[in-house]
């Protein structure tokens, strides 16, 4: 059982899990990974849309990313959890081998530029101010210095680890 798997309506949770372990075995990591990114974007609606910035979907897809991707956010809002998993498929396909953690997986959604890095590392980059990132984010800026940590992210993170041995007899 996958972890918060218990959240998926019964009338598709065996296609979609079956699905989501699939593509975490393309990925080369475990499917709870993306389930917990999954859960901690969305909390596994398809159709979740963040009215600031326009996110949508399952794993929170930007309207440029899903431009860039072939499609468009109201587009991956009209469609069922199924169907959107092609496109979380199509997105996490460049980062195949290069997730190591939960962490990591979770960064590939969140700030790409974080994976990999030390719990020291300021997000930020040429585009987005360290203060910008926080300002947006900041349910993570933990100690409100107006920069967020690739540590201050992870101590905000579930743990997908602690949370599978809980529901293992």
């Amino acid at each position: 059982m996958l972890i918060y798997e218990q959240h998926l309506p019964t009338t598709f949770r065996d296609a979609f899990t079956a699905k989501v372990q699939r593509i975490a075995a393309q990925l080369g990591i475990p499917a709870d990974w993306l389930m917990g990114v999954m859960w901690q974007e969305s909390r596994l609606r398809p159709a979740a849309r963040n009215a600031g910035s326009g996110a949508t979907g399952l794993i929170q897809f930007m309207p440029a990313t899903a431009t860039a991707l072939g499609t468009t956010t109201d587009a991956l809002a009209a469609m069922d959890a199924l169907a959107q998993l092609d496109w979380v498929q199509k997105y996490f396909a460049p980062y195949a081998g290069k997730l190591h953690s939960f962490a990591d997986t979770y960064f590939a959604v969140f700030f790409p530029a974080a994976i990999g890095k030390p719990d020291s590392w300021v997000l930020s980059s040429a585009k987005q101010s360290a203060y910008k990132v926080a300002t947006y984010n900041n349910i993570y800026d933990l100690n409100r210095d107006g920069q967020l940590t690739v540590a201050e992210v992870k101590n905000k993170l579930p743990d997908v680890e602690g949370l599978k041995k809980k529901r293992q007899p």
